[in-house]
């Protein structure tokens, strides 16, 4: 359990290899807790009362005029309004830059036709909420360690997030959030090993 003033109003765990939603009201404050360590969660964010609008990488990434997630960083939308506030960190390394992996990647880089992947589990995630028929948004990868080399190219390495480590959200709107634990066991973004993650969302006193 993450210290801080004010009430859990609702504790879920994200099974390995599936994800999970929750709905915020504004003000909440929504923690996503590293339960083992080194455990990618893929997050996405709809506005409840206009689902045209979703927190968006690319805008972000525009809007910041950065790829590092800061503590203090708003969450932009596709229409360029923040949905959420990025207000505490206690690892200091994101990813918003990759799109979710799907049937596609496994199926092409690593022949594999039934693994789990992230687009589906969002999806289905988003579905109880009545969002199973939108696109799934690019997300921000969580505890996701990717740098850059020398030549300017992607090298991913393992998280640097240990066990009990988190980031913690303030919902600017009503919104629907999912999270996927990232199902790639075949190469470092999960350590080669993929585990739960935990949200709690908060109402502060």
């Amino acid at each position: 359990m993450v210290n801080t003033q004010g009430e859990i109003k609702e504790e879920i765990t994200i099974p390995p290899y599936e994800g999970r939603s929750v709905l915020l009201k504004p003000g909440d404050e929504l923690f996503i807790i590293d339960v083992d360590g080194k455990q990618v969660g893929d997050f996405v964010c709809f506005n409840r009362n206009d689902l045209s609008e979703f927190v968006s990488p690319v805008h972000m990434r525009a809007s910041l005029g950065s790829i590092r997630l800061k503590v203090g960083d708003p969450l932009y939308s596709n229409k360029r309004r923040p949905l959420m506030t990025f207000i505490e960190d206690t690892v200091g390394k994101h990813d918003f830059f990759f799109p979710a992996c799907d049937y596609y990647r496994y199926k092409v880089d690593y022949d594999q036709d039934d693994h789990p992947n992230c687009h589906d589990n969002l999806k289905n995630a988003l579905a109880v909420y009545g969002l199973g028929d939108k696109p799934v948004p690019d997300p921000i990868n969580l505890f996701m360690n990717n740098v850059l080399d020398e030549a300017g190219d992607y090298e991913i390495h393992e998280p640097l997030s240990k066990p009990g480590d988190y980031v913690r959200l303030k919902a600017l709107e009503e919104v629907v959030v999912a999270c996927a634990t990232c199902s790639q066991d075949m190469a470092p973004v999960n350590g080669w090993n993929v585990t739960s993650l935990k949200m709690q969302v908060m109402e502060l006193s």
